[in-house]
């Protein structure tokens, strides 16, 4: 399974890509376009297949390619967003609504494993959360009291199955974990069976409103009555990017000595926090944790988030090797709660789900019950506690809008010359840099057979620089989370374009090659 970094998740290793038996857009128009092939575009496009809506969906690489391929799937009731935190902002009945909300995800994923046979391994587990000191202490008492009251089956106990030290430990029960990929490729398959058709390598990179909506790709144009973008962020430009913060996030898999692997779901309380669980896959248990959290592009050094991971889980648990390790991106909502409806600045009939924090597949599945009974029923009891409409834009913000969306690329043009690489030679292999020349400012990255491949630095959603992300080795955009390949192929949205790819002139650095080998 292909994914948007280098690094090769749990879930991705030994998951073939999923068959698509439709490779050429189909000429009829359909009832609703989904653009973006996760958990939340393949959630809704079932539920609305089945409601007997004719569905398409426009993934623009491959099924399982971005956060759902990467997430450590925790599947809980809780959020990161605490419900003391909701209820202050937006009142107990909404925190109630949102408590009632993540019981329903985690029903209609059972539902969905039980009705289409999904074999994705899984469980029903018991949450673990701990304190080590008074501060955290308080918080703790307000998660559980708050979650008492809130009618959620969570109560503070003796003990932990997880080795390490505590003041106080509180138990969230009905939790649940599962195998994301499986569990996608699941849904894709129902889906396609149903008579629902996947596109892949599709790139949407607009929507016009005609007759009907015109959907132009990257294979040509998707025609549907309604659209909507499942693709984590939108692409583009609006309103919402000024209101989710990506955040990248690390996690890896370890396989412990002795077979001493605890069998719930751990939380503690630091920040950034750490999160672990066990998760057997053909036949082999794994210790998944999680954390490390930065904003993107915001940590110039990407690999020690790792090494922090790694050193942290090692002082608790007994371990053999390291087995996987990968990092995913999230966007942080600035309220709490994510934006799911229709988009603002955008025809109504465009509806958009993102802004779900590190609580991906709660949200994910959420927003498929939350859009289709929007569009089947004209309604849905959500629908005006996630409604983007409550974001109000700021005056002038169309114009600019108007100025940066898409950005025209500024073309850097021409070449490097030999003589200026060669000034750049001391880069070692798989190392990169921010460059100026002539007055641009170029992204270089030296491969690992010391070649050189260079890109514009600025990102095509509204010109900010890029930074490198040594782990993924891709180039990364600290503004609103556009990632891009060392040759600047869009990896994540909300670019819609490609950067610059900058020619050079032919140049190895013979003598580095030389000592490489």
């Amino acid at each position: 399974m292909k994914r948007d970094g280098v690094c090769k998740s749990l879930w991705q290793h030994g998951m073939g890509d999923f068959e698509t038996a439709v490779q050429d857009i189909p000429a009829n128009a359909f009832d609703v376009l989904i653009i973006g092939g996760g958990i939340t575009g393949l959630t809704t496009a079932l539920l609305l297949q089945h409601a007997g809506k004719s569905c398409i969906i426009a993934e623009a690489h491959s099924i399982g390619f971005g956060t759902t391929g990467g997430t450590t799937a925790h599947l809980n009731t809780f959020y990161d967003t605490p419900y003391s935190k909701i209820i202050k902002n937006f009142g107990r009945d909404n925190a109630e609504l949102l408590a009632h909300g993540a019981k329903a995800a985690i029903g209609l994923i059972k539902q969905n494993i039980s009705t289409y046979n999904i074999e994705c391994d899984f469980k029903e587990r018991d949450g673990y959360i701990f304190s080590i000191n008074e501060s955290q202490d308080k918080e703790l008492d307000d998660l559980v009291n708050t979650g008492k009251e809130l009618g959620l089956p969570v109560g503070f106990i003796n003990d932990s199955p997880f080795p390490i030290p505590y003041l106080k430990v509180g138990c969230l029960r009905e939790q649940a974990q599962f195998h994301p990929a499986k569990y996608i490729y699941g849904l894709a398959k129902a889906f396609t069976e149903a008579g629902g058709v996947i596109i892949e390598n599709c790139c949407v990179t607009g929507i016009e409103k005609k007759d009907i909506l015109h959907a132009t790709c990257s294979k040509g144009i998707i025609q549907s009555a309604k659209a909507i973008y499942a693709t984590h962020i939108p692409p583009g430009v609006n309103i919402l990017h000024f209101r989710c913060a990506p955040y990248r996030s690390y996690a890896m898999a370890f396989k412990l000595k002795h077979d001493q692997y605890p069998i719930a779901l751990g939380y503690d309380m630091s920040d950034p926090y750490h999160y672990y669980r066990t998760q057997n896959v053909d036949g082999q248990n794994y210790l998944i944790a999680g954390g490390e959290d930065h904003k993107t592009g915001h940590e110039e050094n990407t690999e020690a988030c790792f090494r922090r991971l790694e050193s942290y889980v090692k002082s608790y648990f007994d371990v053999a090797e390291v087995s996987f390790r990968w990092s995913s991106q999230y966007f942080e909502p600035a309220d709490g709660i994510p934006y799911i409806g229709h988009l603002p600045g955008n025809d109504e009939n465009i509806y958009v789900a993102t802004g779900f924090g590190g609580n991906g597949m709660i949200y994910g599945t959420l927003s498929g019950l939350v859009l289709s009974n929007i569009i089947i029923n004209g309604h849905s009891n959500y629908e005006e506690l996630f409604s983007p409409a409550r974001v109000k834009p700021v005056a002038g913000f169309s114009n600019f809008v108007k100025e940066a969306a898409d950005v025209v690329k500024e073309l850097v043009g021409g070449i490097f010359s030999a003589d200026k690489i060669k000034e750049l030679s001391e880069l070692a292999a798989g190392e990169a840099r921010i460059v100026k020349y002539n007055g641009h400012v170029i992204a270089l990255y030296k491969d690992k057979n010391h070649q050189f491949h260079a890109v514009n630095s600025a990102c095509t959603h509204i010109k900010c620089t890029v930074a490198w992300n040594a782990a993924e080795q891709s180039w990364d955009c600290p503004c609103h989370g556009s990632r891009f390949s060392v040759d600047g192929i869009t990896l994540t949205a909300p670019a819609r374009r490609d950067l610059e790819k900058i020619p050079l002139a032919s140049y190895v650095d013979e003598e580095a090659v030389k000592s490489a080998r």
